[in-house]
């Protein structure tokens, strides 16, 4: 058996990038999701209004990349959101296969209701930096995410 000293040294979870970016995570996501529940969204739901209302971002196989899901999670998201009547999807005129999403009145109404709550979540959080920290941050952020292409389940 390994002496407990020999094994700890170096080590700090609380130093670690991972269980920090987690956490720091999870503290913006479950701070967000409190705040849109209230209009019966959650985050992922605001990435897809946001992503085809404010980004074009109008295919389903477009908002699986756009968001980093794959397409069979995509798929069940935007089929809850139809349901909800947030989104409408038709099939593209010229192609005829493909879809073409654009949001319901319902769709356009969350997404103004939400903006506010979301931008704010963000400034609560990137205010604690200095305007240079938080460019440094969201350089660094980028920097860590570049070349990380798999796609995800769940965020």
């Amino acid at each position: 058996m390994q002496d407990h000293q020999e094994t700890s040294i170096d080590y700090r979870l609380h130093a670690r990038l991972g269980f920090r970016l987690s956490r720091l995570s999870r503290l913006v996501q479950t701070r967000l999701e409190q705040k849109l529940d209230s209009y019966g969204m959650t985050r992922l739901k605001w990435c897809v209004l946001s992503g085809v209302a404010l980004e074009a971002v109008t295919t389903p196989s477009s908002l699986a990349a756009h968001i980093g899901l794959t397409r069979p999670s995509v798929s069940r998201l935007l089929m809850q959101m139809r349901k909800e009547g947030l989104i409408r999807q038709d099939l593209d005129e010229e192609d005829g296969r493909s879809r073409h999403i654009t949001l319901t009145e319902l769709g356009q109404e969350r997404l103004r209701q939400c903006r506010p709550i979301v931008d704010e979540n963000e400034q609560y959080f990137m205010k604690k930096l200095a305007t240079d920290k938080a460019a440094a941050f969201s350089e660094g952020l980028d920097t860590l995410l570049s070349g990380e292409n798999m796609r995800l389940d769940r965020l």
